[in-house]
């Protein structure tokens, strides 16, 4: 078996996957119905609602348990790595995110002033809030239940 064949045969890799792009679809037409505008940089981008990173390791997790077993060490790992990334969505993140706003909310105070210090605007969209998050873990299930049933 090559690379690419085994790589396609790993069924918790594929699962991972599939939660990622459809949490990551969900994202673009929520902010594209909720804003009433289109902003390709959703199907890319991090932060917002569900929270692919959330859905993705939990995808990956839950999906390893199932095929090799939650007593695994494999499991362990994928359930520690979830357990950190969603720490760090909602913490470090989210936080960045709160403080990118500040800081966008003085640049703008400071051009009004006619006192530009630079144009360019940071992102704010970088982390995500308890509810995004568990949209997230939605999706991640959503996406193995149709996987494993």
């Amino acid at each position: 078996m090559n690379f690419f064949e085994a790589i396609g045969a790993n069924r918790p890799l594929i699962c991972a996957a599939c939660a990622w792009t459809l949490a990551q679809v969900l994202k673009f037409f929520l902010y594209s119905f909720i804003e009433k505008t289109v902003s390709w940089r959703r199907l890319w981008g991090s932060g917002g609602m569900p929270s692919s990173h959330t859905a993705f390791t939990l995808a990956l997790a839950v999906s390893i348990g199932l095929s090799e077993g939650f007593q695994t060490p494999a499991f362990a790992i994928a359930f520690a790595l979830m357990g950190v990334v969603i720490y760090d969505a909602m913490g470090v993140r989210y936080e960045t995110g709160k403080q990118g706003a500040v800081l966008n909310q003085i640049l703008n105070e400071l051009f009004v002033q006619g006192k530009p210090l630079t144009d360019e605007r940071l992102k704010e969209l970088v982390g995500h809030s308890p509810v995004e998050v568990l949209g997230g873990a939605l999706t991640g299930i959503i996406v193995i239940l149709i996987f494993y049933m």
